[in-house]
């Protein structure tokens, strides 16, 4: 089929600051791509990540120099190969599963193999500060089910607690980012299992987690930024008994299909993430989503404006996208 590519970058401001162990923003940068054929229009959206070093403008120029193959017709099985894994491939992966539905008057949910999409609970973020904010941000969502705790290093021991103390019915996962060290490692670790969290995510910086093989896991640990693509999964099972699988990360809905079916048959508990980003980023992942032990897409509900046609949240619960948005 040949079709007809559009790019755009977009910019949506965040509801206050969003902050990691890596920094603080205010906006989120996403890029669009859009494939329309005979009247009819698949998007997807990507957020280029500078810690994999990704741009607007790289992202950008990826698809760009794609544009001919993609323009003939390239099929979502060619895509693989021709653009890598990563945001770019993101974008353009989940535009033509939007576009291929839409032309087959499905839904990108019948294609894959789910008769019926389930709402689903997602966690809800409090951003990494010192440990009276981030109490103060813990005791405001007190009553959501699931909380992910952003940390930082050093002093997390104290933040750890003081969530806890503000919400002591929610359900814990906390996020380093890679933030930790060798130094603070178990110390953080036993203040996670003193406060009941249910998981631990990417606390040591990817490609220097190999200690995580000697220390005991008193709680399920996940891999983040160590984990893109199914490729990785065999390297990491010393060191891991958790994924977080973002569609960012594996170029799309097609590679998270092929790395959600591998790490089930591996017994990963499974978590679906997500980039900061819009509802059109969080529709694909909802596929992906529908039996993970752990979701975390509530990317929409930390922005100050999100897409016309948005996920339909209620509290926590995610229904699932409507057609006019994607899929």
């Amino acid at each position: 089929m040949t079709c007809r590519l559009s790019i755009e970058a977009e910019t949506f401001p965040i509801a206050g600051s969003f902050t990691i162990a890596r920094g603080s923003r205010t906006e989120v940068n996403v890029v669009t791509a859009s494939l329309t054929q005979d009247g009819l229009t698949g998007r997807g959206e990507c957020v280029p990540y500078p810690r994999y070093g990704e741009s607007v403008e790289s992202v950008t120029a990826q698809i760009e120099a794609a544009r001919t193959a993609i323009e003939a017709g390239v099929s979502i099985e060619e895509l693989q190969s021709l653009i890598p894994a990563g945001a770019a491939r993101n974008a353009v992966d989940c535009a033509l599963w939007d576009l291929t539905a839409k032309r087959q008057n499905t839904s990108v949910a019948e294609l894959v193999g789910i008769k019926s999409q389930r709402i689903l609970e997602t966690a809800y973020t409090i951003s990494v500060g010192i440990p009276e904010k981030m109490a103060e941000d813990a005791a405001k969502a007190a009553s959501r089910p699931l909380l992910k705790v952003k940390l930082a290093g050093d002093g997390d021991v104290e933040r750890i607690a003081a969530v806890r103390q503000a919400a002591p019915n929610s359900k814990l996962i906390v996020d380093a980012n890679e933030g930790w060290s060798e130094s603070n490692l178990e110390a953080n670790i036993k203040a996670c299992q003193q406060a009941g969290v249910g998981l631990v995510e990417q606390p040591l910086p990817a490609g220097k987690d190999a200690v995580l093989a000697e220390v005991e896991h008193l709680i399920p640990i996940c891999a983040d930024e160590s984990l893109h693509t199914s490729k990785d999964l065999e390297s990491l099972r010393d060191r891991y008994s958790a994924i977080n699988i973002k569609i960012d990360k594996t170029g799309g809905l097609t590679e998270g299909l092929k790395l959600l079916r591998k790490a089930e048959e591996m017994d990963y508990v499974i978590m679906v993430g997500c980039m900061l980003a819009t509802s059109l980023a969080m529709a694909p992942a909802m596929l992906l989503a529908q039996n993970a032990d752990f979701v975390d897409l509530d990317g929409p509900l930390l922005l100050a404006k999100d897409r016309d046609h948005a996920i339909q949240f209620e509290g926590s619960l995610m229904h699932p996208p409507s057609p006019q948005l994607w899929g």
